[in-house]
């Protein structure tokens, strides 16, 4: 760095303001200490569960795509942690970690993951495409920018039935260039619905960089639309819980959409069939990874507030790991759909026989 460039790091760095604690924020010093530890336990959850799947993989139980959300953790728990009875959240194929953050069982996750008749989706949908429609979780979508306008539906029918509640609608920063993104952020604006649209910036699209891809800040898009729009660190789960809260209060309240940007990072491949390290450093990961691993700042935070201890840190990443196996083993356990299960779950008729009105084939041989 040049004597210019650093004099000019060393000055912004003194006229910058103090760093928040946002731990102390209303919507976190709310937040009991079996709550905090809970906030914990999801995050490592996801974790083990990611590993494991990692290594089903490996042993070929998996087919398709398997894209891990290992080293994002804090950003689906610390969003999914304020919902409320009237929240909704759709999302992208990066989708398990949104799963176990709103509560869904290891089981039948895993049990998806290999294709199995357990699984959440019947074995149809695989690791892009987890469903639970009584958690108000709505997916898991393949298609890049595809959820997005789903997610505008979610809010209009919020508004429409009168509650009080907010959809956050999650895409990665390579979505945001999608044109049926900007339709979604256009309706949102002109019909005021309560979304909140929430980029996942993790830097590297599929795998090339965000300074190669996509100009201007991602975030600041919203502007166009007359949308507020804010940005934090991914890494900070407290971070994340404080700046959400915003955002999603003005949806409930104000039926106001907005944008929200938060950076993060992911320490395996777009997908794991996908190499880590053509496109980005080793160094670049391992950095990250010793100083924002974000159960780690997590888990430090709360070291320091006497809320863990190292026993209970064992415990619980003990009980996470016995739980991915145990997810494991089921999913080995439990049978593949039948062949006659092909034309179950695509048509509303062809599954209540008794109501259909139509008339014809509703299949081909």
């Amino acid at each position: 760095m040049s004597k210019k460039s650093t004099a000019s790091a060393e000055k912004k760095a003194e006229s910058a303001p103090a760093a928040t604690d946002y731990s102390r924020v209303a919507v976190n010093s709310r937040l009991s200490r079996e709550e905090k530890i809970e906030l914990h336990r999801k995050m490592v959850r996801i974790r083990r569960f990611e590993e494991r799947s990692l290594r089903a993989y490996q042993a070929k139980k998996i087919g398709g795509f398997l894209h891990l959300y290992i080293g994002q953790e804090a950003v689906a728990v610390g969003c999914c942690s304020l919902m409320g009875p009237n929240d909704h959240v759709i999302t992208a194929y990066r989708d398990h970690g949104h799963a176990i953050a709103v509560g869904m069982d290891l089981n039948p996750l895993m049990a998806e993951l290999y294709g199995k008749a357990t699984g959440c989706s019947k074995g149809k949908g695989g690791s892009m495409h987890y469903f639970d429609p009584s958690r108000n979780f709505w997916g898991g979508h393949g298609i890049v920018g595809g959820q997005i306008p789903l997610g505008v539906g979610l809010a209009y029918g919020i508004k429409y039935k009168g509650l009080k509640g907010a959809a956050m609608a999650f895409m990665g920063d390579g979505a945001v260039n999608q044109g049926a993104v900007h339709e979604a952020y256009n309706l949102a604006a002109l019909w005021k619905l309560p979304v909140v649209f929430v980029i996942e910036n993790n830097g590297y699209s599929m795998g090339t960089s965000q300074a190669r891809s996509s100009a201007g800040e991602l975030a600041k898009r919203a502007e166009g639309y007359d949308m507020p729009w804010g940005q934090c660190n991914g890494h900070d789960l407290y971070e994340v819980r404080a700046c959400m809260d915003k955002y999603l209060t003005l949806a409930r309240e104000k039926h106001q959409p907005s944008t929200v940007e938060i950076d993060t990072y992911r320490y395996r491949g777009h997908s794991v069939a996908d190499p880590d390290n053509t496109y980005r450093s080793k160094q670049e990961i391992e950095e990250y990874r010793r100083t924002k691993d974000p159960i780690q700042v997590f888990q430090q935070e709360l070291l320091a507030e006497g809320v863990l201890d190292e026993a209970t840190i064992e415990k619980i990443d003990a009980q996470a790991r016995a739980e991915a196996d145990t997810a494991a083993d089921f999913a080995e356990a439990s049978p593949f759909p039948t062949t006659d299960d092909i034309q179950k779950d695509v048509y509303w008729e062809a599954d209540n026989p008794a109501e259909r009105k139509s008339k014809g084939r509703l299949f081909f041989d």
